[in-house]
């Protein structure tokens, strides 16, 4: 029996997100079943959400994030550190 590794791939349609659409697609081989899930349709926003995606764009191999994904995207600590929300 043949089993293949699940791929998704979590886009909103922008230039970022189709290079790795592209990456993915070139790197993949027979066992990798790919797919690219349109951030916008709320069932994959849903699913992204329940996997931890913090930001787009985003892999997952087999139902869980790529260390590439997993972590990053903005938070509340980072930002202030950055200076928002203090007075210039």
């Amino acid at each position: 029996m043949s089993t293949k590794r699940k791929i998704e791939v979590f886009s909103a349609g922008c230039p970022a997100c189709d290079d790795t659409v592209q990456l993915v697609h070139d790197i993949a081989c027979e066992s990798c079943e790919v797919a690219v899930l349109d951030m916008h349709d709320p069932v994959v926003a849903a699913r992204a959400k329940a996997l931890g995606v913090r930001s787009v764009p985003a892999v997952a191999i087999n139902g869980a994030l790529a260390g590439c994904c997993a972590g990053r995207g903005p938070d509340a600590n980072s930002l202030r550190q950055s200076g928002i929300g203090r007075a210039l």
